[in-house]
């Protein structure tokens, strides 16, 4: 037993051995092991904290989720701020003496981490005002896709190749974004048609939304209609509007069925498509 205290002994002794000062306070192999520990269970107390606020107490509430998250994490950013300052002044460390270390360290950093501190804004504005929710189908920055996940530093989108782009929260607040479902996820997609000019426009249109109506991706309401927009040179021009849930991000897709079947039809109705074509008229010079 003396053997296990002496040596009990000896290692707090050896924990309790100054590395160096901090102003008047040393700091020790026991400090630095506390601190470790203090931030481990501080990082997982504001986690807790976080989920609970925000899946629990606040999913009680008819609060949006993005709204609850928004809280959350500030309050997660809150408890870790005061839960530092507790554990510095606890472990001994006078924070008098690091004012000016902090301060010399802040200015540094302030200018290193604008961007960050920019796109953690940028993410409260996000949270809160909602311009883009999870699930959303948008475009910004030339990048197309599905908003899957909104953090307070940048937003996960996937691709219809089911690639995964993080885009920086700042480029939602000052790029020009379109939310193809801001408001709902109905959307109208408008598809040009070119017959030939010998074609009965009333025949081209009847067929066009026969087609459209067919189409188990086109919504029956509001419902699809066809516009006589020009005579361009080879061709008269229709343009086929629809509306569609399904295939908001696959647009590509839809218009692909849709052509298919047109041109099916036409064959079957006997209407032209035409070519660019020129006639060319040669006249002889006189002798």
């Amino acid at each position: 037993m003396d053997t296990i205290a002496t040596f009990t002994k000896k290692i707090m002794e050896s924990l309790k051995i100054p590395l160096f000062n901090m102003g008047d306070s040393p700091f020790t192999v026991l400090t630095l092991v506390y601190l470790v520990f203090a931030t481990l269970l501080l990082f997982y107390l504001a986690s807790k904290i976080n989920k609970i606020l925000t899946h629990r107490l606040l999913a009680r509430s008819r609060i949006d989720y993005g709204v609850r998250a928004a809280v959350g994490s500030i309050m997660k950013y809150v408890v870790l701020t005061i839960g530092f300052i507790i554990i510095l002044q606890t472990a001994g460390i006078n924070l008098s003496s690091l004012t000016i270390l902090f301060g010399a360290l802040g200015i540094g950093i302030g200018f290193g981490l604008q961007n960050v501190i920019n796109n953690f804004v940028s993410g409260l504005i996000i949270l809160f005002e909602r311009p883009i929710k999870v699930g959303d189908r948008i475009e910004v920055a030339g990048v197309a896709g599905d908003v899957i996940d909104i953090s307070m530093r940048a937003t996960t989108i996937v691709t219809n190749d089911n690639i995964s782009i993080i885009v920086p929260n700042s480029q939602f607040i000052s790029e020009t974004v379109i939310n193809w479902s801001h408001t709902d996820r109905n959307v109208r997609f408008n598809y040009p048609v070119g017959v030939s000019y010998k074609e009965d426009p009333q025949v081209v249109k009847k067929v066009l939304l026969e087609v459209a109506l067919d189409n188990p991706g086109v919504l029956k309401e509001p419902k699809p209609d066809v516009l006589f927009t020009e005579y361009a040179e080879s061709a008269i021009m229709f343009n086929l509007r629809v509306w569609t849930r399904e295939y908001i991000n696959r647009p590509g897709v839809l218009k692909s069925q849709l052509y298919y079947e047109i041109s099916r039809r036409f064959r079957e109705e006997g209407i032209e498509i035409p070519f660019p074509q020129s006639d060319i008229h040669i006249k002889e010079m006189p002798k």
